[in-house]
């Protein structure tokens, strides 16, 4: 008996609102990344830090501080452009399932699913937790979108 595509539409809505969620943030990277552009990275880390009251010798602040040193001007620009079109395809996948698409099913199910073997590469590398929840976040939206599609009827 083929399961009906209104019986879980719950799961589809929560995967459409995460997958909106991480547009959203990847969006304010990507706009932070570029106002970042053409600046000395280093005073602006510590003038956010001492807007929202860090301390700027906090070992987070300076553990970022070291990551984004090695952003020349046209790694900023790159890092800016690629996180603007990964937070375009969140949207895309996240709209399209919101509205119910079978083409948005189909296509969070093939992005997701080509992210899995380099996540796993990432856990292998080194273990943390939030890195083994989002694999397995990903697989079972992978799964659960991949039965949806194999087998619902519309």
């Amino acid at each position: 008996m083929a399961m009906q595509r209104a019986a879980y539409p719950r799961v589809l809505y929560l995967i459409a609102a995460l997958k909106l969620l991480k547009g959203l943030l990847l969006l304010v990277v990507a706009i932070g990344a570029h106002r970042l552009l053409h600046k000395d990275v280093a005073a602006e880390v510590y003038r956010w830090a001492n807007t929202v009251r860090v301390d700027p010798d906090n070992r987070y602040v300076q553990r970022l501080l070291t990551r984004l040193a090695v952003f020349d001007p046209k790694a900023m620009e790159a890092l800016s452009v690629g996180t603007f079109l990964y937070s375009a395809l969140f949207f895309t996948e996240g709209t399209g399932l919101l509205l119910r698409k079978r083409w948005a099913e189909y296509f969070t199910t093939i992005i997701t699913f080509s992210f899995i073997p380099l996540e796993i590469y990432e856990l292998v590398r080194r273990a943390t937790f939030p890195r083994g929840l989002v694999l397995i976040l990903n697989v079972a939206v992978v799964l659960y979108l991949s039965f949806d599609l194999r087998f619902s009827r519309k």
